[in-house]
């Protein structure tokens, strides 16, 4: 079974995105930072945020459903905000979203909030609403497996550790243990937006306590296209049944500012 993680960056770069995810077909894609603007009158938005301006697709979840036309997804939002058309204001859904394949069968889910709750009026000041979703799979050949992907806060003064930042940390693992049985293979992933030497790691290692990232001596998971020094923003953990398993983060092509993240069980 082929698990990917990957921050979309809103879809900047989705022709090779769509592209490389055709190719690679994961079994379970967990996708951060997607955008959702039903009813968008152009395919491109803008994103802003203060002086910050970001071009967005409106749908990625369309794009990437292109590439993966059979699989299923959940779509889990965290907010309901603007995005831009020139002098027009677009709503638009920002969250995460699970891909899964067609043989899969959800046997157990958590879907909820790390950090905050659903903000219907407006993205809103960082640390904004975060959330995660959990799944609990069953495969007819290799049986059950417990998978969850979340999106860690924002924090504009950096990725140090904070009293929010533990407290998602804890939900998020608390979501994980409500779904998981036991003997599952576990993996908890996604864009945390903390350090290596972060308290999430320390929380999170009652349930996936083997950091792929830094275990096997990668330097960070950001591309050329992040212009900050700082490298490290995603994670795969798992527990024991995968410790071994076949990891890599993948530097080329780059199709996000984020490396996607490939773990294979077997």
């Amino acid at each position: 079974m082929r698990i990917v993680s990957l921050n979309a960056w809103g879809g900047r770069l989705f022709e090779e995105m769509v592209a490389w995810i055709a190719e690679v077909q994961p079994d379970i894609l967990c996708l951060q930072e997607t955008v959702f603007a039903p009813g968008s009158p152009s395919a491109w938005l803008d994103y802003r945020d203060g002086d910050t301006v970001l071009p967005q697709r409106a749908d990625v979840l369309r794009d990437v459903s292109r590439a993966l036309p059979d699989h299923g997804m959940s779509f889990c939002p965290a907010a309901c905000g603007n995005l831009w058309l020139g002098n027009r204001e677009v709503p638009s859904l920002w969250g995460l979203a699970t891909f899964l394949h067609p043989d899969l069968m959800i046997v157990g889910q958590s879907q909820g909030f790390v950090h905050g709750a659903f903000s219907p009026d407006g993205f809103g000041d960082h640390p904004r609403s975060r959330t995660a979703h959990v799944v609990r799979v069953w495969h007819p050949d290799e049986g059950g497996i417990t998978v969850g992907h979340m999106h860690g806060l924002r924090d504009p003064n950096g990725k140090m550790d904070t009293p929010v930042r533990g407290e998602q940390a804890r939900k998020f693992a608390t979501m994980v243990q409500s779904v998981l049985q036991p003997g599952d293979p576990v993996v908890a992933c996604g864009d945390f937006n903390v350090l290596p030497g972060s308290e999430t790691f320390r929380v999170m290692a009652r349930v996936a306590p083997y950091n792929l990232v830094t275990q096997r001596g990668f330097d960070g998971t950001r591309t050329s296209h992040y212009e900050k020094p700082e490298r490290w923003a995603d994670y795969m953990l798992v527990n024991g049944p995968l410790k071994d398993a076949a990891f890599d983060v993948i530097r080329t092509p780059e199709i996000s500012d984020h490396c996607p993240l490939v773990l294979d069980t077997v």
